[in-house]
């Protein structure tokens, strides 16, 4: 058994490749396509409420917003944290109510505060005072938390730079919060993405309690805790099975907060290990006669939704009809006219040597962050399309 398979069969889904394989196989693609598997969603979201009990998922909209995931979230009682006007229309559009999505984008247009508020969403993200001016303008009396910065953990990807105050910020605008009338009922962070293993949210979630006890202290009554995203996805290297994770995590954040109310919000856990994206060699080929590695280019790039290849971040799996054959190291680039739109070059992907153009290659685990990125049409280039099973 393949790392790649045992993983699955640790999720749960023991029959993922063999559905997306069979789905794959029966159809002729004209352009790199994301094929996605809602039942393997729903799976997903079932190990999570397994493992954070009565916490609330809010799925994080961004991570694939396909309005066939949406509805099929929206049905089973999940919530959602959107990060724009677009993504509130879409899930209010799929069945989602008003109180289930949070606007949890700390940098937020004044209008789409308004929109949100006149649609019934009640709960707001925000780590600055000038965003609170706005809240308290456009959405007043509205319950609001605060992200909070935290020291990076160990995470593949960290999260603590563009988004978030520094701890010793946070009294003071919970206090600007409170004076201009909204309901500072928490904080949030983000434990940054692909945290592979639940024991590495320790020392983060000790930096938010120090902040909790703090505030509590003050007088500010904090009853709502936002863990963020972070449930992780496999990418090549070992991760903790979804619902061992969660309940690991939860534990954790008892110990720490109590009883306290809890939100989550996970994008990549929920809808990774649903998608693989049917892609296809347009070239092979060697600089010169003396290149150690080959160069293999695919119809897919860093504009066409694998733009999580920046700094060779997440690693994807790859796999072809040519897998048995000998296999060596290459250079993986997309097909477009730009000196970036090169995948895995600092650690070279081994294929196999026989692999030519117009060989299908399967990309795995890649259901996040990736329809979600791509262009509109770079280079004139059909942006990644995604069949739903």
């Amino acid at each position: 058994m393949t790392a790649l398979a045992d993983d699955r069969v640790l999720r749960g889904h023991p029959s993922v490749t063999l559905k997306l394989d069979a789905a794959i196989a029966a159809t002729t693609f004209d352009r790199p396509t994301l094929v996605l598997d809602l039942d393997v969603v729903e799976q997903n979201f079932a190990a999570l409420q397994r493992g954070l009990g009565d916490a609330s998922i809010h799925y994080a909209v961004k991570a694939n917003p396909a309005p066939q995931v949406i509805e099929r979230l929206a049905t089973l009682g999940c919530h959602f944290d959107a990060a724009s006007r677009g993504e509130i229309e879409l899930c209010l559009s799929m069945g989602a109510r008003p109180e289930h999505v949070s606007f949890g984008n700390t940098i937020k247009r004044a209008t789409d505060i308004a929109f949100a508020y006149r649609a019934g969403i009640t709960h707001f993200a925000a780590d600055a005072e000038e965003e609170l001016h706005k809240l308290a303008e456009h959405a007043p009396g509205a319950s609001v938390y605060l992200r909070v910065i935290v020291e990076p953990n160990g995470a593949d990807w960290p999260l603590t730079r563009k988004f978030g105050c520094a701890p010793a910020r946070v009294l003071t605008l919970l206090g600007v919060a409170r004076d201009l009338g909204l309901d500072p009922v928490g904080l949030s962070f983000h434990v940054g993405s692909q945290t592979r293993h639940a024991t590495m949210w320790s020392h983060t979630l000790d930096q938010v309690a120090a902040v909790w006890a703090q505030a509590q202290d003050a007088g500010f009554g904090l009853s709502l805790l936002n863990i963020g995203g972070g449930f992780p996805a496999f990418h090549g290297d070992a991760v903790d099975p979804l619902e061992a994770y969660a309940t690991d995590v939860m534990a954790q954040v008892r110990a720490r907060f109590g009883d306290v109310a809890v939100m989550a919000e996970p994008g990549r856990a929920m809808v990774a290990d649903a998608g693989a994206i049917a892609a296809e060699v347009l070239l092979v080929s060697r600089k010169s006669d003396d290149d150690l590695h080959r160069w293999v280019y695919l119809d897919v790039g860093r504009f066409s939704g694998l733009a999580e290849t920046e700094g060779e971040a997440i690693r994807y799996q790859f796999e072809t009809a040519r897998d048995e054959d000998e296999t060596g190291p290459c250079i993986l680039a997309g097909p477009s006219c730009d000196s970036v739109d090169v995948l895995y070059e600092k650690r070279p992907v081994s294929l196999p040597v026989s692999l030519r153009a117009g060989d299908r290659v399967v990309i795995r685990n890649c259901g996040a962050y990736t329809s979600s990125y791509s262009s509109v049409g770079f280079n004139g280039f059909p942006p990644l399309d995604v069949m739903v099973i």
